[in-house]
């Protein structure tokens, strides 16, 4: 990620771009919406809802299992969303896509096929002190069931990796490292393609988790060479309830599935079951179907703006916004990492997150306030929670602007 041209390639109207999100044009509490918001979901733009809406209008049927018209054409719309997946990272092979609920569900089905089969008692699986929830928690549970053990790469007060932690963690007894590409919780932008090289060079496997990174900039999964990549659907444009598992072909063809049921199958007995082929091994049961054609919708969107676009567009609002919070008296930013994306989470001196994020709410500013499903980061700050702004292509400086006026206001109404 962190090699990314923040050279604007085209010019784009970015009010234009802004204008194809209708829910940005409402008002909260009688004041126009500035969402912030971004790093838990993103919104859709038009183009996205009206083909979820055509799908449910015109061809919703189940897929790849119906010989008549209907079925078949929600196939195709379903089946072209991965291959735009592909290309989005640039995978190899269309089997390594793989369709899940969203990131947690990726971490959960890697952590317990891949998990099941290979670990055993003595092994290590490293992580990191600023995972989300979602990439500590299924190892945690995978550990308690094969005896391995979890080992955690610690960072320093910046919000960055300590490298010398993850090196002297690394052994011939790591089998997994899971790390996050981009921390949800502080913006920081974690040297990954080092850790993988080192990890591989030990022969361990790697996953990363690239819900913030993907959205924000362009990921070359033959690139980072990770063994496993995960992201979700409704931070990038998309619907809630869709995600991606990215995974090495022969890697997933040796993998149990996950779960059981419709369309993984090849053939089933009483005596015997087998499985069906990549990537449909993994996929059991009635997909969402209309999200994963809304995805598609999605990409196509990012696409036409330009990835390289969204990136230096929201480089140059995640400069202006540091710039301007770092001014006002009393906030104080955690998370001042020297590679950073397109999150920004802060305190308020002697206001409580919770409260702090209230009375921005009064005033139309969405943000998140909490934990971010963080806690081992807020443990390692020693504070509660934080306030975080996320940012995405389609805020602008006025957003910023309207921000900074309510953190201004909320610290005069707390006196």
């Amino acid at each position: 990620m962190d090699k990314v041209n923040t050279d604007i390639p085209t010019k784009v109207n970015w009010e234009e771009v802004r204008a194809q999100f209708p829910v940005l044009r409402q008002k909260v509490n009688g004041k126009p919406l500035v969402y912030l918001d971004n790093g838990a979901s993103s919104q859709m733009p038009q183009s996205a809802i009206d083909r979820i809406d055509a799908y449910h209008s015109h061809e919703h049927a189940n897929v790849h299992r119906g010989i008549h018209s209907l079925s078949q054409h929600a196939t195709d719309a379903y089946e072209a969303t991965r291959e735009k997946v592909r290309k989005l990272i640039n995978a190899r092979y269309l089997e390594e896509i793989i369709y899940t609920t969203g990131t947690t569900d990726s971490i959960n089905l890697v952590a317990s096929s891949y998990g099941r089969k290979y670990f055993r008692e003595g092994d290590e699986i490293l992580v990191s002190e600023m995972e989300h929830h979602a990439n500590i928690v299924p190892w945690q549970l995978i550990a308690e069931q094969t005896g391995a053990r979890l080992k955690v790469i610690q960072m320093n007060e910046h919000g960055e990796l300590i490298m010398d932690s993850f090196y002297q963690q690394l052994s011939e007894k790591t089998k997994m490292v899971a790390v996050v590409h981009v921390s949800n919780a502080l913006g920081t932008i974690n040297p990954i393609e080092e850790i993988i090289n080192a990890a591989h060079e030990k022969g361990a496997k790697v996953l990363i988790d690239g819900a913030q990174a993907v959205p924000h900039s362009v990921v070359d999964v033959q690139e980072l060479n990770a063994d496993f990549y995960a992201f979700s659907a409704h931070k990038m444009c998309g619907p809630t309830g869709f995600g991606i598992l990215y995974g090495k072909k022969e890697i997933l063809e040796e993998m149990p599935p996950y779960r059981g049921g419709g369309d993984m199958i090849d053939k089933v007995t009483f005596e015997k079951t087998t499985w069906n082929d990549l990537p449909f091994k993994f996929e059991a049961g009635t997909p969402p179907i209309a999200a994963g054609v809304g995805f598609g919708a999605g990409i196509d969107f990012l696409n036409s703006v330009g990835m390289d676009n969204i990136a230096a567009r929201e480089q140059e609002l995640v400069d202006y916004a540091t710039g301007k919070l770092s001014k006002i008296d009393g906030l104080t930013i955690v998370g001042t990492a020297e590679h950073k994306a397109s999150v920004i989470s802060f305190l308020l001196d002697g206001i409580h997150p919770t409260d702090a994020g209230t009375i921005l709410d009064k005033e139309g500013i969405a943000v998140r306030t909490g934990h971010h499903c963080a806690q081992p980061v807020m443990e390692h700050f020693k504070i509660p929670g934080t306030l975080r702004a996320s940012i995405s292509f389609y805020n602008n400086e006025d957003d910023i602007d309207r921000l900074v006026e309510a953190i201004e206001y909320t610290k005069e109404f707390f006196g």
